[in-house]
């Protein structure tokens, strides 16, 4: 069967269906012997987002209603007995065939089609009514938070102030279905995942490690380490750009706060040497233990403990669930520096302002407060 270019309104509620359920854009144009740049073009009207299926309101006339009216009006009934016929407001009944041509040119159809015409009007979306509101949510996303962050920051920081309070789903929408006309096109560039298609499902996966000898097993863990009761545990990995290029991450457990590390390789003399270095930075309340996949880069990790007298525990093998807020991390690291990039060019300096892009962002984790917050915080009570 050959593919054709006009899609029609069956076909557009069965791409719909199949997207939401996670179906690819050209699998479901082989399912409806349709090309793929027809079916990218129905998703792109609305950014991805399904439009919500029209109904007609109960309050409104029905089709069968206006037929109603216009048999009464060949009749030459009066408008109260029809309203009472239908037990509608005599009112309703005037209106309606005064705004459709009046007693001699009323039609059930036409005025049935004009009035679901009219109601395609869209209303007018919240960040559209409160320009305070799209201001703020549209500098905190150049800043690159997320709209669950910025949804969650602003009902922390406005509790009292529903006016100031946005879902993370409307500003999803107001990006992507520009016709909204609220947020600038251009903001979808800070959104961690750079698509200009909002997909329905998306899943990351762990980086598994490799095994080394003389650990630690992470199940040997001080209690205060699991429930993050005190600052100063920290979980460690290396994330991997092209050509063999490296940054060490390190996250503290209690607050999120991430430390960003350049490395010229992965030789474990080189990452131990740049851990030590970076670890001794730390107030000596914060160097209290580091647990790492099993990793290679870390066969010299007596070396890191002499120098910092910080533990090292090593997590069970193929087990990256183990550091999951260091997991966590990498995955929002991407958002800079996505995978596939040369990081042999990245700064020290640069990654010193990304780390501080992360730590200054609320997290759900956190009740909407920023990891530099909380660590801040966590010190000045154990002084």
């Amino acid at each position: 069967m050959g593919r054709h270019s006009t899609v029609t309104a069956a076909e557009r509620e069965e791409v719909w269906r199949r997207y939401k359920a996670g179906e690819t854009v050209r699998r479901i144009g082989y399912a409806l012997s349709q090309r793929a740049t027809n079916l990218y073009r129905v998703l792109e009207a609305t950014g991805g987002i399904a439009p919500p299926r029209r109904s007609r309101s109960c309050r409104v006339l029905s089709f069968g209603e206006r037929e109603e009216i216009s048999r009464g009006i060949a009749a030459g009934e009066a408008f109260r007995l029809i309203a009472r016929r239908l037990r509608r407001a005599v009112s309703t009944v005037s209106q309606e065939v005064a705004r459709h041509g009046g007693r001699g040119r009323y039609r059930a159809s036409e005025a049935d089609q004009a009035a679901w015409e009219a109601a395609r009007r869209p209303k007018p979306c919240l960040l559209c009514r409160n320009r305070r509101l799209q201001r703020m949510v549209a500098v905190k996303l150049k800043q690159d938070w997320s709209p669950q962050q910025i949804a969650g920051w602003l009902r922390d920081q406005y509790p009292g102030d529903p006016e100031m309070w946005v879902s993370h789903e409307t500003i999803y929408r107001s990006l992507f279905v520009q016709a909204r006309g609220a947020l600038k096109k251009e903001l979808i560039g800070h959104l961690r995942s750079k698509r200009r298609l909002r997909r329905p499902h998306h899943a990351i996966d762990g980086r598994q490690g490799e095994r080394i000898f003389d650990v630690v097993s992470i199940r040997e863990r001080p209690a205060e380490v699991e429930d993050r009761a005190v600052p100063g545990h920290w979980e460690g990995d290396l994330v991997e750009g092209a050509r063999g290029t490296f940054i060490a991450t390190l996250v503290e457990r209690q607050s999120r706060f991430v430390i960003l590390v350049k490395l010229p390789d992965k030789t474990t003399e080189v990452v131990i040497n740049a851990l030590i270095k970076a670890v001794r930075r730390l107030p000596t309340s914060l160097r209290k233990s580091l647990t790492w996949d099993r990793g290679s880069e870390l066969t010299d990790h007596l070396k890191f403990t002499v120098a910092t007298d910080v533990k090292v525990y090593f997590c069970d093998p193929y087990s990256p669930w183990q550091r999951g807020s260091n997991e966590n991390t990498n995955g929002l690291l991407r958002q800079y520096y996505p995978k596939g990039t040369d990081l042999s060019d990245v700064t020290q300096a640069q990654l010193d302002a990304v780390a501080k892009k992360l730590n200054t962002r609320p997290r759900e984790t956190l009740a909407w407060k920023t990891p530099a917050h909380v660590l801040e915080s966590s010190v000045s009570t154990t002084h």
